[in-house]
């Protein structure tokens, strides 16, 4: 398997990494991988070409649907996003 050596980690950041890997009962390592994981397997890598495909198609679904601001405070009372 690959490895990699971090360099210059902020101490700060490290004793925040030592800590949450304690915490969760994993090694340093594992821990880190699994930061790493979270922040860059979730959300997939897109080209900017996608971005803007998927704007466009964002903008013909909503198309000539305005959201009033009773609608968002109804929204809000109801616990919707």
């Amino acid at each position: 398997m690959p490895s990699i050596t971090i360099k210059n980690i902020d101490p700060e950041l490290y004793e925040r990494l030592k800590q949450q890997a304690a915490e969760h009962r994993r090694s340093l390592n594992s821990e880190a991988i699994v930061c790493l994981e979270r922040s860059l397997i979730q959300y997939p890598v897109r080209t900017a070409d996608e971005l803007v495909e998927e704007s466009r198609q964002i903008r013909e679904m909503t198309a000539g649907y305005k959201i009033t601001n009773e609608e968002i405070d109804r929204m809000k009372r109801e616990g919707r996003p």
